[in-house]
């Protein structure tokens, strides 16, 4: 079988990852590097044993496939190029900055016949593939994502830097359109929002409060599902899946507090968890996922199977990340008509810090500010 032939687009973080994995498969041609300042290009391509180049456009009848990692702003025009050439994609998330672009490299990438990839690496995470198949029916998700600010992706803020990873592992759960979104943020840094909370209603019921920062002096990655089958905690770092599923008698409403004996109180003191609220705790090896998603995407055009985040899912977690921060810009902060609105209307020192703080870290800050 011939190797695929691919270039990969962008020299920062993810597409210096990208390219050394790439670079190592045995199935696959790495043929070139693209960026266009030099040292990076350079750099990347020395480590790969491949070329560099500025510019991709002499490269597109030379590929079978590509990785888009170039700045968010540019991958509707970069990745509109690749699948009008037949290309198959591997774009990293966000597919790109709004949802019309999207759904014009949708409909190119289906009338084509490629794959589109969406990057959104997390459902590769097996802490949530685990939390994923147990608890099939959400009916609230509470997904807390904050980190300290990494000075990459400053072309956007932090609903499609950091939230957007959430939006899509909470579509992916609960399967159904959204009735409603209400949000909130604010920017610390000046270009865009840093901090945002929201909260979504789903047709079927389902709530969901999605919370972001990237202002934060704790890494948090934490979802809590709380479902039909039962309740599941996912620690995206440190790959661990709590799961809680309640006793036959709990789910009948059985379970009567107030006939209880005093003996009884006694025992279910000490006891009660365990009998009706048993916890299981799975606990998963570090796993590559950047390689595990680059194994869907070459499978995939393969196989001419959908890669497990599709193009079409990509899209959507980029319209719900536009609801959001539609209402973040109208959010009003006080009662009166006209009044300050949105993430840049606060003044900085009036900033509340993020609700991730460690309490040591919260009070250290109220004695600086």
């Amino acid at each position: 079988m011939s190797k695929l032939r691919i270039a990969v687009v962008g020299t920062g973080r993810l597409g210096g990852f990208h390219a050394q994995k790439l670079a190592a498969r045995r199935d696959v041609e790495l043929v070139a590097i693209v960026d266009p300042v030099a040292a990076n290009r350079d750099r990347v391509a020395a480590q790969c044993k491949t070329q560099a180049r500025a510019d991709y456009a002499d490269l597109l009848g030379q590929l079978d496939a590509a990785v888009i990692a170039a700045p968010t702003s540019l991958h509707h025009r970069i990745a509109r190029e690749f699948l009008d050439a037949g290309i198959h994609l591997l774009v990293e998330k966000p597919l790109c900055t709004t949802r019309r672009d999207a759904d014009e490299l949708v409909a190119v990438a289906r009338r084509r016949g490629v794959v589109l990839q969406v990057g959104h690496v997390e459902r590769f995470n097996p802490a949530f593939q685990a939390a994923a198949d147990e608890l099939r029916t959400p009916k609230y998700i509470e997904a807390v994502r904050a980190s300290g600010f990494t000075f990459r992706s400053t072309d956007v803020g932090v609903v499609l830097d950091v939230m957007i990873h959430d939006l899509d592992l909470v579509l992916s759960m609960v399967r159904s359109p959204v009735r409603k979104v209400d949000a909130l943020g604010f920017s610390i840094l000046g270009g865009h929002e840093d901090v945002v909370n929201a909260r979504l209603e789903f047709e079927c019921g389902c709530v969901a409060t999605v919370s972001a920062s990237r202002v934060s002096y704790e890494q948090v990655r934490r979802m809590q599902v709380w479902a039909l089958e039962g309740f599941g905690a996912v620690d995206f770092a440190a790959r661990t899946t709590t799961l809680v599923r309640p006793s036959e008698t709990l789910c009948r409403r059985q379970f009567d507090v107030d006939a209880l004996t005093a003996q009884e109180i006694d025992h279910y003191r000490q006891h009660f968890a365990e009998e009706h609220l048993p916890k299981h705790t799975l606990s998963f090896d570090a796993i590559d996922a950047l390689a595990l998603e680059q194994e869907d995407f070459l499978e995939s055009i393969c196989t001419r199977r959908d890669p497990l985040v599709t193009g079409q899912a990509g899209r959507d977690a980029l319209g719900l990340a536009e609801q959001i921060l539609a209402r973040v810009r109208a959010h009003c902060w006080d009662a009166s008509l006209g009044g300050p609105a949105g993430p840049l209307a606060l003044p900085a020192r009036h900033v509340i810090p993020s609700p991730h703080l460690a309490p040591a870290a919260a009070a250290a800050q109220q004695r600086v500010g």
